[in-house]
């Protein structure tokens, strides 16, 4: 786990979420999480035949993020069975495709030849060093290290005619939480031969290389109780690390019919659809609702001069292959079953188990 509290608010929430499309795939949610101190508060609205067990999916998700000695009991929960109110009025005499959207906004999505995953490399190393550092915390490989660690790799790059080459790794920086009796050498030793070594190609690693590794010390024993945190504030972590744009709506707890979450989805669906097919080979597509309405107000791509067609031939090509309205993407990604609480850690983009993660087969 990672950006621990906050992100941990993010899988509380999402793990709801689940809990309640497992019984009840038109579940409507809103949930958000907060912890502060010996306290976790879970509030929002649900529209849902189904009843969950809070108490027991919050224990759960924690004692699975790593976190045993929490006091679990020391919860509140405010989640409203609110009226249908918007969406029911949305949903009301029409078909499913036809179903407006639930709130106006614009959503982004990218996709760059970079890597395997068409994701930019610094953010991609960044979720695979935390993701080995939590392996081998639960294996065993790091018996010294805690639930809570962050990354951040830097990365040079040159400009390939508007796509991004990388050339090397400038800076790797690592901070995980441990425990006290750990020694800075060996901390630091483990750190290079069983993380950075094992995750980042040696191509990209050089003499130049810059490695802060637990540049503070004194990063022990944080407990959920010692922090503050709360549900989608790491949007930028969630999302491209900083590339591209962001519509500025967070995903964690809010169910598909937030068209700040699926059509984000949507978005680097096509966006990866379109690096795929090699039309380009970097890209940010934008769309864009008003609240009721169930085609997008705008469609746009931006190649960055990467492609051998002009931005507006890829804007006809998305359209020709990608029916935008909310209906759709809901039938298309399968974003009624319980697939959240994973997309909560590590980001919600790059995982190739999920439908926006498989390029679609384009008409040009």
């Amino acid at each position: 786990m990672y950006t621990a509290f906050n992100k941990m608010c993010d899988k509380v929430s999402d793990a709801i979420l689940d809990a309640f499309l497992a019984i009840d795939q038109n579940a409507k949610v809103v949930c958000n999480t907060v912890i502060h101190q010996d306290t976790i508060l879970v509030f929002g609205e649900v529209v849902s035949t189904a009843e969950v067990n809070y108490s027991e999916i919050i224990q759960n998700t924690i004692m699975r993020i790593g976190y045993q000695g929490f006091d679990i009991n020391n919860f509140t929960v405010e989640m409203n069975q609110a009226t249908p109110g918007v969406v029911q009025a949305l949903e009301q005499g029409r078909e499913e495709d036809d179903i407006g959207a639930e709130d106006q906004g614009s959503m982004f999505g990218y996709a760059t030849d970079e890597t395997e995953e068409l994701m930019p490399l610094t953010l991609t190393l960044s979720h695979k060093l935390n993701a080995q550092v939590a392996d081998l915390r639960r294996n065993g490989g790091l018996p010294w290290a805690r639930p809570y660690s962050t990354a951040m790799v830097t990365v040079e790059y040159r400009n390939d005619n508007g796509a991004c080459l990388p050339l090397r790794v400038h800076t790797i920086v690592i901070s995980v939480e441990h425990d006290e009796q750990v020694q800075l050498e060996q901390f630091r030793q483990d750190l290079m031969e069983q993380v950075i070594q094992v995750v980042v190609p040696s191509r990209y690693l050089d003499d130049s290389t810059i490695y802060h590794l637990q540049p503070v010390r004194g990063f022990s024993h944080q407990r959920p109780q010692d922090g503050v945190g709360m549900t989608g504030r790491q949007i930028i972590v969630d999302t491209y690390g900083g590339w591209g744009s962001h519509g500025g709506g967070a995903f964690s707890g809010n169910d598909y019919t937030n068209i700040h979450r699926s059509a984000a989805y949507a978005a680097r669906w096509i966006a990866k659809s379109l690096v795929h097919a090699r039309l380009c080979r970097r890209v940010e597509v934008q769309v864009a609702y008003a609240t009721g309405l169930a085609n997008p107000v705008s469609i746009n791509a931006n190649s960055f001069g990467t492609s051998q067609v002009s931005d507006a031939e890829l804007k006809r090509i998305i359209e020709r292959n990608f029916d935008l309205r909310p209906g759709q993407i809901v039938r298309d990604l399968n974003l009624r079953n319980p697939i959240y609480e994973r997309t909560a850690c590590y980001g919600h983009f790059g995982k190739p188990e999920y439908l926006w993660e498989q390029p679609r087969q384009l008409t040009i």
